[in-house]
């Protein structure tokens, strides 16, 4: 079916930058205030000009990665209020630099060579539109059919934005808000079937006209895509960049246009909307987000019940205190405190968690019930009886009736730290995991998408036989470097930077030399993927970020916040938290 074209023009010059604190846009509800996180970005800065502290590698280098997580969580109290001068306290003062283009070592001699040349390749990705730039495309690699990796993803983007924050350059960043708000709005028809007002687009493509001399914005709900299924994650990642961008620049005037507003409520109705549903996670269809084709996440997937999470937290901190926003808050608030309980409660597994479940009794009736899902205890997979570490914790892969998939999911897990959906407690935990089960997460490629693949007979019937999911490769337990930048701004905000810097010391031996892939295959990441693009934009911008975030943390305030103290954990203390 043939997309029509649709011309999109945004007055560029309109609603400049103003000098307000970002603080000045926070929700004034006390209990939604952000804390510690707040207080790295009090003032607005161009970030390429003059940067906080950068960490020093000796001290990191001390910092061995052989030490117990629990010593080294003592070491670095991500719970303190004294965080990030903690975190001071493994780094040394650097002089300030004066401003470029392609940023330089923080640390006083030069850089890994790879930073400049993934500053040079981002660049080349940038796509414009009526001479200014509008995003980045998925990948660079001409070698074979495009497909739709020419087009700008809104997924795609999230790291090649925050680089251009980081670095200083936030037009990048609003010009594309701007345009994907603008084709939000259409009316959206697929095979005769209108799609709800206010979902974004997957991705959009720029189309010019020779003749006229004139460019269009061509936008993708999922009509062409491979599945034809539309994505749920994009509204969130939007809502999640343009506090990022407040954040980073502390200008509020983008956050408080109408448009923007309005753009936020839209969303919002989507996915806030009563229904048939009891519970209070968002139900969603198989490949609608990061992994996007059939891999049995339909239901209630990890990866968008976190990302819908941190949305409502970062709309909540957005949206104004007029008449509309007011009725969207207090349905934020009510949503929030129900699905914190409901995803800290039933989606959380750890030692403890897992001998309760295998000791489950079933067909229990009326509110006293504690299967309360109905799960078989003979569900229980065997692999997941050898993965579960004495220490460590994650929240698995979905939670629905008789059904619980046991699967890690990186995403989902790092969102979840990164939007205080997980406690500090199951923060650690979850870290704890990462570095006891380094081999099977990390192995020689950062970072699993998800562990672990699924095989044979299994394989056949939940991705129908996918020649592109076979095992260990691509969505199926494949490594992708993109991950790279989520691992690291994880790790900062629980203070355990020793575990990025040596995920990053490891993408370094390969990306470069491999041209940045997509993705690699095999158990340990060991192989280029199969079907595996290079220049990978994403891949690129993954590692730019989380060797920008581990040199600055105070970078993390853009994409983290601070837990919220009225969502009190409602968990006991497992095993895996008190040893």
């Amino acid at each position: 079916m043939s997309t029509p074209d649709v011309d999109v023009d945004v007055n560029q010059n309109q609603n400049q930058n103003k000098n307000v604190k970002a603080e000045d846009i926070l929700c004034p509800l006390a209990e939604y205030e952000e804390c510690d996180f707040s207080k790295l970005l009090e003032k607005p800065r161009l970030l390429n000009i003059d940067r906080q502290r950068s960490l020093d590698e000796r001290s990191l280098s001390e910092l061995s990665i052989g030490i117990s997580p629990r010593h080294a969580t003592r070491a670095i109290d991500p719970n303190s209020s004294r965080f990030f001068e903690q975190l001071d306290s493994i780094c040394s003062p650097v002089g300030r630099r004066s401003g470029f283009s392609t940023p330089r070592s923080q640390i006083g001699f030069d850089p890994h060579p790879m930073v400049a040349e993934a500053w040079e390749a981002l660049r080349r990705s940038l796509v414009y539109f009526r001479g200014q730039p509008v995003g980045t495309i998925a990948a660079l690699d001409n070698t074979e059919e495009n497909l739709n990796y020419d087009q700008v993803f809104v997924r795609d983007f999230v790291p090649s934005a925050l680089a251009f924050l980081m670095n200083g350059e936030p037009e990048i960043v609003k010009n594309f808000i701007l345009k994907t708000l603008r084709l939000q709005s259409w009316e959206k028809k697929i095979d005769r079937f209108q799609l709800g007002e206010g979902v974004m687009p997957a991705s959009f493509k720029v189309l010019h006209d020779p003749v006229r001399n004139n460019e269009t914005l061509i936008a993708d709900f999922g009509e062409s895509a491979i599945g034809r299924v539309a994505p749920v994650d994009s509204g969130f990642w939007w809502i999640i960049l343009l506090r990022a961008y407040t954040k980073s620049t502390g200008d509020t005037s983008l956050a408080e246009l109408p448009e923007c507003q309005k753009g936020m409520r839209l969303i919002l109705s989507l996915c806030l909307s009563e229904g048939f549903d009891t519970f209070p996670t968002l139900l969603c269809a198989d490949g609608c987000c990061m992994i996007d084709r059939r891999m049995g996440v339909y239901g209630y997937p990890i990866e968008i019940q976190a990302l819908f999470f941190m949305a409502l937290r970062c709309a909540l901190l957005l949206l104004k205190q007029d008449d509309e926003g007011k009725e969207f808050i207090e349905r934020i608030v009510k949503r929030l405190h129900a699905l914190s309980y409901h995803m800290r409660s039933y989606f959380w597994l750890d030692l403890k968690q897992l001998n309760d479940i295998y000791r489950f009794k079933t067909e229990e009736y009326s509110h006293t019930a504690v299967n309360k899902f109905n799960v078989m205890p003979d569900s229980l997979p065997e692999w997941v009886f050898n993965f579960m570490p004495v220490y460590g914790g994650y929240f698995i892969g979905n939670v629905s009736p008789a059904r619980m998939d046991f699967r890690w999911f990186c995403l989902g897990n790092c969102i979840a730290i990164l939007s205080s959906l997980a406690t500090p407690e199951q923060s650690t935990a979850i870290m704890d995991l990462i570095e006891s089960r380094w081999e099977e997460l990390v192995g020689e490629m950062p970072l699993k998408v998800c562990y672990p693949a699924m095989e044979t007979h299994e394989w056949r019937i939940i991705t129908g036989c996918d020649p592109k999911n076979t095992r260990w490769s691509y969505h199926n337990g494949g490594s992708w470097p993109v991950l790279l930048w989520l691992l690291t701004a994880a790790c900062v905000k629980t203070g355990r930077p020793q575990i990025a810097r040596r995920a990053i010391e490891i993408a370094e031996a390969r990306l470069l030399k491999d041209h940045w892939p997509e993705y690699y295959d095999g158990k340990l990441g060991r192989y280029i993927g199969k079907q595996s693009r290079k220049a990978q934009t994403w891949s690129i911008a993954g590692y730019l970020v989380a060797k920008m975030m581990l040199e600055d943390p105070s970078h993390l305030g853009m994409i983290a916040i601070e837990e919220d103290k009225q969502m009190k954990p409602i968990l006991r203390r497992s095993y895996s938290w008190t040893l």
